[in-house]
C-alpha cells in the first residue's frame, strides 16, 4: 500500500484542509489540559499534520506502515529542521518507548482498518501507551460519505507532471469502499510517463461499533463531533471525530 502513491500523495491531497484540522485538534486538546507534551500520530503519511504539531512545540512521534511515506516525511523534516521521531510500524502492534499525552489520527487512517478485531487491537495498543487522562482523537469517513459522496464515482486530475484516475466502488453489504487508483507520473528530464496502479480498501464503521470497541479496550468515549470539532454529527456529515480518553484514576503500576 502507498508504494507508488507516496510520491504523488501530497499533490493529490493538496485540497485537504490540514490547517483547519490542526487548529481544531490543538484547540480541543488545549481546552482539555494538553498544551504541551508528547503526541503520537498514527498513519502520519508524509508528515503534514505531524509537522504542524511539532512547530507548535509538541514532541512528536509519527507512525506509519509505509516506508515510502516515511522517507518523504523524513526528507521534509530534515529540510525544515524539525525534531520528529518517525517509526515504521503496524498500528496493531504499536510499540513506543514510553507513554504519551495524546494520540491523534487523521485523513481516514482508521477507515483503512478493515476488521473489527483489528480495530480493537489498535485501540488496545493506544490504551497501553496513553498516559492517564490522555486523549485519543481520530477521524472517520462516514457511511453517508461512502454511500452518497464517494461510492461508484470516478475522480480525475491532470497536469504536466502527474495525472491520476481514482475509481471507487462501495459495497453496501460489506461496507467496504474499493479505490482503484491509476497514476501517470512524468519521469525526470523525460517526456515519458510511468504508470502506477494501486488498489486500496477502506471500511465504513458505525459510531455504535466504534464506541463499543473503544470501551472494550478500556477507553472512555468523551465525544463524537463533526469535522469542525464543534458540533454533533448530522445525518449528512461526511467526516466525524471520535474522541476517547484514558481515565485519570488508572494505576499504571
Amino acid at each position: 500500500m502507498y508504494e507508488g502513491f507516496a510520491y504523488v500523495y501530497d499533490r493529490m491531497m493538496s485540497d485537504i484542509p490540514y490547517d483547519a484540522w490542526f487548529d481544531a485538534l490543538r484547540i480541543y486538546l488545549a481546552e482539555h489540559g494538553i498544551e504541551e507534551g508528547t503526541v503520537c500520530e498514527l498513519g502520519c503519511g508524509t508528515g503534514s499534520m505531524t509537522e504542524r504539531f511539532a512547530r507548535a512545540g509538541f514532541h512528536m512521534i509519527g507512525v506509519d506502515l509505509s516506508a515510502d511515506m516515511l522517507a518523504a516525511a523524513c526528507s521534509r523534516k530534515d529540510a525544515e529542521g524539525l525534531d520528529i521521531l518517525y517509526i515504521q510500524q503496524d498500528m496493531e502492534q504499536l510499540e513506543l518507548a514510553g507513554p504519551v499525552d495524546a494520540v491523534i489520527s487523521v485523513c481516514d487512517t482508521m477507515n483503512y482498518v478493515l476488521e473489527e478485531t483489528a480495530m480493537g487491537r489498535v485501540f488496545s495498543r493506544v490504551y497501553r501507551f496513553l498516559k492517564p487522562g490522555g486523549y485519543f482523537i481520530f477521524d472517520l469517513k462516514t457511511v453517508y460519505c461512502y454511500r452518497n459522496v464517494i461510492g461508484s464515482r470516478v475522480f480525475a486530475e491532470q497536469d504536466e507532471d502527474v495525472s491520476y484516475i481514482w475509481d471507487n466502488y462501495y459495497d453496501e453489504d460489506e461496507q467496504i469502499n474499493e479505490y482503484a487508483l491509476t497514476i501517470f507520473q512524468r519521469q525526470p528530464k523525460s517526456r515519458l510517463y510511468e504508470r502506477i496502479d494501486e488498489v486500496h480498501y477502506q471500511r465504513a464503521y458505525s459510531v455504535s461499533t466504534v464506541r463499543e470497541l473503544l470501551e472494550q479496550s478500556g477507553l472512555m468515549v468523551a465525544g463524537v463531533l463533526d469535522s469542525s470539532m464543534k458540533e454533533e454529527p448530522k445525518e449528512d456529515s461526511e467526516r466525524i471525530y471520535m474522541i476517547a480518553k484514558k481515565r485519570e484514576d488508572i494505576d499504571e503500576q
